[in-house]
């Protein structure tokens, strides 16, 4: 993972919820993986930021033992508001075989304040460090993404999150090739983006800087729309039109022997 990000190219990092996902993208020849939250949350029957730090463990250590290639966590804002709670929750996760781990300055009701947010950065990047292997702390900016548009914090932000030690720095809601640019201009450390739009590519967003490129819970969100979208065929029309995607072509089983 470290190698990934460190080096000259973009990658692509899809974002599997359970462990047939996870195989999926493994055996398709992706390098990494990045957990999402609403997609395990949605996988467990439970709206996004409602899945516990136990949960979490399970899930990561499920599909690090199911994979044989790194995967970072979303950890969403570490489970608690203070910093020991996030360093323990980096101390947790490691133990589970996932390289990695995101953690936000959303709460769950508002962006913490500058200096809070900090320290919590802080916290987890020591419990990395203090561990026997290299552990990806990826500091992540949540004001765009919650309609809080102001560039300037977000930029002032991830560079105090820099200056804290992260590995990679992350702004979900970046939504323009310019946007990514104008982050990439004023940091020095590797960016991860999500794709937000099928209007950006992972050349466009190469070229505007981006070390990797992220879906978040997208791919869980088309797979449930695909599955709604036939079971009301079902319900409502009594056909079975939907089977007619089905092919050779798409079949699981080979990916997962």
């Amino acid at each position: 993972m470290r190698d990934l990000h460190q080096g000259s190219e973009t990658f692509l990092i899809p974002g599997p919820w359970d462990v047939a996902s996870a195989r999926v993208f493994e055996s398709l020849g992706f390098q990494a993986l990045a957990t999402t939250s609403g997609g395990l949350a949605y996988s467990l029957g439970k709206l996004d930021g409602e899945v516990t730090l136990e949960e979490k463990v399970v899930h990561c250590r499920a599909l690090a033992e199911a994979t044989q290639i790194p995967i970072t966590a979303d950890l969403e804002n570490g489970y608690f508001h203070h910093p020991e709670g996030v360093a323990e929750t980096i101390r947790r996760i490691s133990e589970t075989g996932v390289v990695g781990g995101s953690i936000e300055d959303w709460s769950g009701e508002g962006i913490y304040d500058f200096n809070h947010a900090v320290e919590r950065i802080e916290a987890a990047v020591e419990a990395a460090r203090s561990l026997d292997f290299p552990f990806a702390v990826i500091g992540r900016c949540e004001n765009l993404l919650r309609k809080q548009n102001d560039m300037d914090d977000t930029i002032r932000r991830l560079q105090a999150y820099e200056a804290a030690g992260v590995d990679v720095l992350f702004a979900p809601g970046l939504r323009t090739v310019e946007e990514v640019k104008a982050v990439v201009d004023e940091i020095n450390t590797p960016l991860s983006v999500v794709a937000m739009s099928p209007d950006l590519s992972v050349a466009k967003l190469a070229e505007a800087g981006a070390r990797r490129v992220s879906i978040g819970g997208a791919m869980a969100m088309a797979a449930y729309a695909a599955l709604i979208e036939g079971a009301l065929e079902m319900k409502k029309q009594g056909t079975f039109d939907w089977m007619k995607k089905l092919s050779s072509e798409n079949a699981i089983e080979p990916l997962l022997t």
